[in-house]
C-alpha cells in the first residue's frame, strides 16, 4: 500500500508542468479537447507506466538489496536533475493531427520524464511492485487528464517552475539519504 500511495502522490506531483502535459495541453487547446487526444495520452501515460515499473522490479529483482536500494538513489537524482531542467515546448504544428505521431511524441517524452523515473525507483523498492505500476499509472492518467482539460493558457499561468524546482530539491535530498543509507547502512 505505500508503494501505490506514494506512487500515486508523487507521479502526479512531480508530473504538474511536465513536457508531456504542456504536449497533451496545447494539442488539447489546438483541437478543442476532442476525445482522441484524450484516448491517446492515456494510452500513452500507462503503456509508459507499465514498462518503468517492470523496468525497475526486473532490474532491483537480479540486484543484491543494497544495490538495488543504490539503484532507487540514482533514478531519484536522475528525476531530480529533469525536474531542474526548465520545460521549453515549441507550440507544436502537426498539421495532419495524427494521433499516431502524438503518440509517438508523448512516449517518447514520458519515458524520460521524473514521474516515469519515480515510479521506477518505487517499483525497484516496492515488495509488490504492481501497487507502483497502479498508483503511478493512475497519477500518470490524472496529469495528462488536467493538462487536456485545462489547456496551454491556464497551465501557464501557474507557478509550475517554482513547483518543480521545490519538488527537485526534495527528491535530490531523498535521493542521497537513500544512497548514503543504502552504502552506511545508516537507518
Amino acid at each position: 500500500m505505500d508503494a501505490f500511495l506514494l506512487a500515486l502522490i508523487l507521479t502526479f506531483v512531480i508530473a504538474l508542468g511536465g513536457r508531456e502535459q504542456m504536449i497533451v495541453a496545447q494539442f488539447s487547446s489546438a483541437t478543442d479537447r476532442n476525445g482522441p487526444l484524450l484516448i491517446i495520452a492515456i494510452s500513452c501515460a500507462v503503456a509508459t507506466a507499465a514498462v518503468m515499473a517492470y523496468a525497475g522490479a526486473t532490474i532491483a529483482s537480479i540486484l543484491p538489496r543494497r544495490a538495488a536500494e543504490m539503484l532507487v538513489a540514482f533514478a531519484l537524482i536522475a528525476g531530480a536533475v529533469e525536474l531542474f531542467w526548465p520545460v521549453k515546448v515549441k507550440p507544436m504544428k502537426e498539421p495532419t493531427r495524427s494521433y499516431v505521431a502524438i503518440g509517438a511524441v508523448l512516449v517518447f517524452r514520458q519515458m524520460q520524464d521524473a514521474a516515469r523515473f519515480a515510479i521506477f525507483a518505487l517499483a525497484a523498492w516496492a515488495v509488490y511492485p504492481t501497487t507502483a505500476l497502479i498508483g503511478g499509472a493512475m497519477a500518470g492518467v490524472a496529469s495528462v487528464v488536467l493538462g487536456w482539460s485545462l489547456g496551454v493558457e491556464a497551465l501557464n499561468k501557474l507557478p509550475l517552475r517554482a513547483i518543480r524546482f521545490a519538488l527537485g530539491v526534495c527528491m535530490i535530498i531523498a535521493g542521497v539519504v537513500i544512497g548514503l543509507n543504502a552504502r552506511f547502512m545508516f537507518l
